[in-house]
């Protein structure tokens, strides 16, 4: 009667070790699997971003930089190879300017360039508006609104 209490036992036991073994493995392949996925790179806000274009600019990027701080890309066809811009609020220009493309139409030509601007009232959106300067009576040709929120 103790052999066959024994024998039980050892089998009770080796069961219960086996079974601990497995557990044990599916815990260490969770985890591989856990690690494996927190080690991908997390897609950068920089790496996401939205391009504009129209008839006269293409590939036309925004980067906020800083809480008023703005960086433009982008490749433009433009005479004399000059882009104008402003950036408004709905109702007022709170900044404007200008930059150049690195060569001009017909061809396309890079341009770069960074900004700051700050919202006069907190509850208006701020818009950025690329164009090309008509030569024959100074109007907005070919405008791309960008908005900076």
């Amino acid at each position: 009667m103790k052999l066959k209490h024994l024998l039980i036992f050892l089998v009770f036991t080796v069961f219960a070790c086996n079974k601990n073994k497995s557990s044990e493995t599916e815990i260490i392949t969770n985890t591989v699997s856990a690690d494996t996925i927190q080690v991908e790179k997390p897609i950068e806000q920089s790496e996401v971003l939205k391009e504009y274009k129209n008839e006269r600019f293409r590939k036309v990027t925004l980067e906020k930089l800083g809480d008023n701080k703005f960086r433009v890309k982008g490749q433009a066809q433009v005479f004399e190879a000059t882009i104008n811009w402003s950036v408004e609020d709905g109702h007022y220009v709170i900044i404007d300017g200008f930059t150049t493309t690195t060569i001009g139409a017909p061809e396309w030509g890079d341009f770069d360039f960074t900004f700051e601007a700050k919202k006069a009232e907190q509850n208006s959106a701020l818009t950025l508006i690329l164009f090309e300067e008509s030569a024959k009576d100074g109007s907005q040709l070919y405008t791309l609104p960008i908005s900076l929120e």
